[in-house]
């Protein structure tokens, strides 16, 4: 599986979502700031809230995993995905083991 580059960098994101708090109060609603925002900067207002959202997490404004949570949970995920078929195979093994050191000790 290929990583693919994010199509803004961090300092971009970072940028757009400091004028969404900055200038939140010159709109109506916090949706109208991050449409005008994200028209100005050329991503769509959907992936600009995404961005606001996480960051209010991080900072505690917003129940929810913030970013260094999310990436343990997804480590965690990767790494039971990498354990489970592993556990499969020792357990397969060991049962076939057991069977064959009770098949040995009973033949004469």
């Amino acid at each position: 599986m290929t990583k693919r580059t994010p199509p803004y960098s961090p300092e971009v994101r970072e940028r757009a979502v400091r004028m969404v708090f900055d200038h939140r109060d010159e709109y109506t609603s916090q949706y109208d700031a991050i449409r005008s925002i994200a028209a100005k900067i050329g991503c769509s207002g959907e992936t600009l809230r995404h961005w606001v959202r996480q960051a209010e997490r991080d900072q505690g404004l917003r129940a929810g995993p913030t970013s260094t949570e999310q990436e343990r949970i997804k480590a965690l995920e990767r790494e039971v995905r990498e354990l489970r078929p592993a556990n499969e195979i020792l357990r397969k093994a060991s049962a076939y083991f057991a069977q064959a050191e009770l098949d040995r000790r009973f033949k004469p």
